[in-house]
């Protein structure tokens, strides 16, 4: 008889890990974000909605986003985190539109028409500077700093053609100080070939200035590197916001509706905050009590179109290359 129970045991309990099993859910995201902010996610979905698994495919944004416009007619993904307005923009018909259970944390002006996509972080264009390669220059605090001729070749930008943050950077700037000012920058600049290589290169003070994100140009400064400086622009920066979206027809139904409202939960956004230095679209959280960034409020910020920005990226690009290779002669 004990034989008998023990047996029945052991069936009752394979039958419940069975049951258990075929009640985990997957739920596949493309992303573009470094593994640890990947992992930030992960685990607030873990405590979350355990039941769900994010299964994660990296890669950069833009063959991502063309790896799902293939897939449309068998598609394979769930989410896709992130990219700026200005690319996401050509790819709408990957996507269903979605209002979040945390839309309303996210202030109105960062949303994208009809909830198509949905503003994951925020991101401040900022002047990345390595006070040890300045000289007798004294360090910029705006951007008509930049344009006098003995800044020439001290100053990276990423490549706005392969970059969408090279991109970001320079039509904020060409709408901000105008035409002819940009005219003047792009004959000081040397241009990379990514945006990693514009941080990397000021903080290995091959160049005294970089035009960088603030998450990607603020990890050198927590790291520990006195002599990298982030500047806000006297005479205003601007913003950019961060797009994740839910893919048209995503297999993961329901639970990929879950893990999106995860992905913008309070609680994930914290910790994107705290590994990563991405900035809330939230505004129900106080940056400067986490890192050492400031708030949103001391930033003077200058508006800019980004559905223009999208509209108009191949007629910019054409203009920026005839500046730059104006400015190379």
């Amino acid at each position: 008889m004990k034989i008998h129970t023990t047996l029945a045991a052991a069936i009752l309990a394979l039958a419940a890990g069975t049951t258990a099993f075929a009640q985990e859910k997957t739920v596949t995201l493309y992303s573009s974000n470094p593994e640890q902010a990947i992992e930030a996610v992960a685990n607030t979905l873990k405590e979350k909605a355990p039941d769900i698994r994010l299964n994660s495919i990296t890669g950069g944004s833009g063959v991502l986003l063309r790896r799902l416009e293939a897939e449309a007619s068998n598609v394979q993904g769930d989410l896709f985190w992130s990219s700026s307005f200005n690319t996401v923009g050509a790819f709408e018909g990957q996507f269903q539109a979605y209002e979040s259970l945390e839309l309303s944390a996210i202030p109105e002006k960062l949303r994208y028409p009809g909830n198509l996509y949905t503003p994951a972080n925020v991101h401040v264009v900022v002047i990345m500077v390595n006070t040890d390669q300045l000289g007798d220059l004294p360090a910029p605090r705006t951007w008509t700093d930049l344009l006098d001729p003995k800044w020439k070749g001290k100053i990276v930008v990423a490549d706005p053609a392969n970059s969408s943050t090279g991109y970001t950077i320079l039509w904020g700037l060409h709408k901000m100080i105008g035409d002819e000012e940009l005219k003047k920058l792009a004959a000081n600049v040397a241009v990379s070939s990514s945006s990693s290589a514009v941080q990397s290169g000021v903080a290995m003070g091959e160049y005294a200035v970089g035009l960088a994100f603030e998450a990607n140009a603020y990890p050198y400064v927590d790291g520990g590197q006195e002599e990298i400086e982030l500047v806000y622009p006297e005479d205003g920066t601007f913003i950019t916001a961060d797009f994740a979206g839910l893919v048209k027809g995503a297999p993961g139904g329901d639970a990929a509706k879950t893990a999106f409202d995860v992905l913008m939960s309070k609680e994930t956004q914290t910790a994107l905050l705290e590994t990563s230095f991405r900035r809330p679209s939230r505004s129900d959280i106080e940056v400067s009590k986490i890192v050492k960034l400031p708030e949103m409020s001391a930033i003077k910020v200058f508006d800019i179109d980004e559905k223009e920005a999208a509209d108009k990226r191949d007629e910019f690009l054409k203009t920026w290359q005839s500046y730059a290779a104006a400015g190379a002669n």
